[in-house]
């Protein structure tokens, strides 16, 4: 008999799908980055819940306030790649036993801070004990059924697009692991790039409201898993032809003797929304996200065939479904 370990994440995500009942109004399939019900023709409650465990999600340096304001940015960036505006929040705290009040006032702190910094709210939840410490948000959003983005729409020859580069997280957590000598100035901007991680909502909502993007995805498994996860959904494949990698990825690569592509590709908890747009709609949607204040960055194309493959020093290697997963990486 397999363990979770052995399983995998999504192994036992998909077990769990196949053993429920589906909702006769399910408005977006299992699957997607949200849960979503049509409470009537013209409108469609979105729901997400996402967890933050200390021992996977909380690197070394973080405080428990930045800890648990990340725990609200990972459930906004989801309801951010769908376009829809949270409206409120709930909250399930584990809690071990040597935390002090000091950090219930930190913990309390970075919910609030999170929430407010999207213009929401947290407005109840629950508390138990644990031998970790988990924090557990769900989100709450409200949409009309047309102008919800989803995972299923992307078409060969649609642009494909990013809201901001890669590679700063995962060099960050590595010069946490390693502790590197690096410039100062890169250190501090890696390390906020793993503290203070910022969702794209304005973006989303801006792209939703152009109505110009076919299919879109919250990056934070790491680039390579979600284009997978988007080629699975729409049943199509990726070219990237301008890898979108930040310079402090690849100056931290080079202080490394490591791939600029690795760190960008294979990294994750960078929260960037990843979409299609339309054939002919490119500056529309630039124009819609440079209005929100963000940026829309072309890195490449829908294709047919089912796979993803990168353009690169002259050649196309194939990109592989690697990132992070639970219960198997460690």
């Amino acid at each position: 008999m397999s363990s979770v370990a052995e399983l995998g994440e999504r192994r036992i995500i998909d077990l769990i799908i196949e053993n429920l009942d589906k909702h006769p109004r399910m408005a977006v399939p299992f699957g997607d980055d949200v849960a979503a019900v049509s409470i009537s023709d013209k409108l469609v409650a979105v729901l997400k819940m996402d967890m933050l465990v200390a021992k996977t999600d909380v690197p070394r340096g973080m405080s428990l306030q930045q800890a648990a304001r990340k725990a609200v940015i990972m459930n906004v960036s989801d309801l951010a790649s769908k376009g829809v505006k949270p409206i409120a929040m709930l909250t399930a705290l584990g809690l071990t036993r040597d935390l002090t009040k000091e950090d219930m006032v930190s913990i309390g702190r970075g919910l609030n801070a999170g929430a407010r910094e999207y213009d929401t709210y947290i407005i109840g939840g629950d508390t138990g004990e644990a031998s970790d410490l988990i924090i557990t948000c769900m989100v709450f959003g409200l949409s009309k059924p047309d102008t919800m983005m989803t995972r299923s729409g992307a078409r060969p020859g649609d642009i494909l697009a990013v809201t901001g580069l890669f590679g700063k997280t995962s060099a960050g957590l590595k010069l946490l692991e390693e502790e590197v000598k690096v410039p100062e100035r890169l250190r501090e901007a890696l390390l906020e790039a793993v503290y203070m991680p910022r969702a794209r909502l304005s973006e989303g909502l801006a792209l939703a409201g152009s109505g110009v993007v076919s299919a879109s995805i919250d990056s934070s498994d790491g680039l390579a898993v979600s284009l997978h996860e988007l080629r699975k959904m729409s049943k199509v494949g990726f070219r990237i032809t301008d890898a979108p990698i930040a310079s402090e990825a690849e100056e931290f690569a080079k202080h490394r003797r490591l791939d600029a592509y690795d760190l960008a590709l294979y990294g994750g908890e960078e929260y960037e929304l990843i979409v299609t747009v339309r054939r002919g709609c490119w500056r529309r949607a630039q124009q819609a996200v440079g209005r929100a204040g963000g940026s829309l960055i072309r890195i490449g194309e829908v294709i047919a065939e089912e796979k993803v493959v990168l353009q690169r020093d002259g050649r196309e290697e194939v990109i592989p479904y690697k990132g992070w997963e639970h219960f198997k990486t460690t």
